[in-house]
């Protein structure tokens, strides 16, 4: 297939050209301390024996997999850790277009660029499927949709990049739609940990062997190059995701496991709880000042981002690069997520200088849209 190097990479790569003082809101690093006691378990791990410096089982260290499975009260057999969410979200996708069942994947749009890129890779075929207005999801549209050739339907919640929460009904009703067309209904979850509305319920609670969920910890812990992820797979899934799994990476990495197992362990919730309010702070100060520019934009229910458009300044590659050149604040053009919000610009609160960005942007924008060039 030919790659196409993701625009992420490359708004990165301009912003750090850059002459002047920039402010990074372009990927979803979080900024915060990872949890203490992972740290601790670092620390720990140097003095193992060797046998400890070794592979670990392919589907991962039992007692992380144990505890991954209380949490999201499941059977540890039906628990896979991957390298990442992202590679999570691969298995659960080979293995529902491997199936026989149709080579068509329903995407939400706005949509997180690496599932229409999985779904090519995977030999499948994307189709956008709009969502409402707040990005919540619209059912009418996926039963639209949904066909005999449909073999894989994509959700997230929390939302990258809308920031919504899907409400579990319309999940389920979702799930409905997939068992009349034999598909399988992936939910992504990574950002479950901020949920800042108080209503996300993971769609595991609906018990179905049409759901494959997939989660991690890079985002929760604050940890993106550790790469430990999950997928929970049911019964008669969960073999052939750990066989591709294992051929293709054998087992996930030993120490990250190690330390990640041992900070579910020890970490209370207020580490969590304060991450949540970090970011509710964030990103009142950051719709606060978007107000004062003009700015349209849709306020988060959960995860860390805010999708934002100022008229007559569209958020095309070119404009976000006058951004950074202009405003020294670096986002995502809106047509990296597909066609539904291909005039807005996505910014990352992963930053401690989000409210400083947000005064840039409504310094910049304070007289209207700058001239067009």
């Amino acid at each position: 297939m030919e790659y196409e190097e993701p625009k992420f990479f490359h708004v990165m790569q301009y912003a750090a050209a850059a002459d002047g003082d920039v402010i990074d809101m372009v990927s979803g690093n979080p900024d915060w301390e990872p949890p203490a006691a992972l740290r601790e378990a670092l620390r720990e791990y140097a003095d193992l024996p060797p046998a400890d410096f070794q592979y670990p089982p392919s589907e991962g260290l039992r007692e992380l997999r144990e505890a991954i499975a209380t949490r999201e009260g499941v059977a540890p057999d039906r628990v896979v850790v991957t390298n990442g969410t992202g590679e999570a979200n691969y298995l659960a996708m080979a293995r529902a277009l491997d199936r026989g069942a149709g080579d068509e994947a329903l995407l939400m749009d706005p949509v997180y660029p690496y599932y229409p890129g999985k779904t090519h890779l995977l030999g499948g075929e994307p189709t956008l499927v709009p969502t409402a207005r707040d990005g919540s999801l619209d059912v009418d549209a996926v039963r639209e949709a949904a066909s005999a050739d449909t073999a894989l339907i994509v959700l997230n919640t929390p939302n990258n990049p809308t920031g919504a929460v899907y409400d579990l009904d319309a999940v389920r009703e979702v799930v409905g739609i997939a068992e009349a067309v034999d598909a399988l209904v992936v939910v992504d979850e990574v950002y479950d940990r901020f949920d800042l509305s108080g209503s996300f319920e993971s769609a595991l609670t609906l018990d179905s062997d049409r759901v494959i969920v997939t989660g991690g910890f890079s985002k929760s812990m604050a940890i993106t190059g550790f790469r430990v992820g999950y997928g929970v797979f049911p019964e008669a899934h969960v073999g052939d995701a750990k066989t591709r799994h294992m051929l293709v990476n054998v087992a996930g990495a030993r120490p990250s496991q190690y330390a990640v197992s041992h900070a579910l362990a020890e970490t209370p919730q207020r580490y969590y709880a304060e991450a949540r309010g970090l970011l509710a702070d964030r990103v009142d100060a950051f719709t606060d000042a978007l107000d004062a520019a003009g700015a349209e934009y849709s306020r988060p229910a959960g995860a860390f981002y805010v999708l934002a458009r100022f008229e007559g300044f569209p958020g095309t590659m070119a404009n976000v690069k006058r951004l950074v050149d202009e405003a020294g604040v670096a986002g995502m053009p809106g047509d990296a997520f597909g066609t539904a919000r291909d005039e807005w610009v996505r910014f990352a609160l992963v930053t401690p200088r989000a409210t400083e960005a947000a005064e840039r942007l409504a310094d910049y924008f304070s007289d209207g849209a700058p001239d067009p060039r």
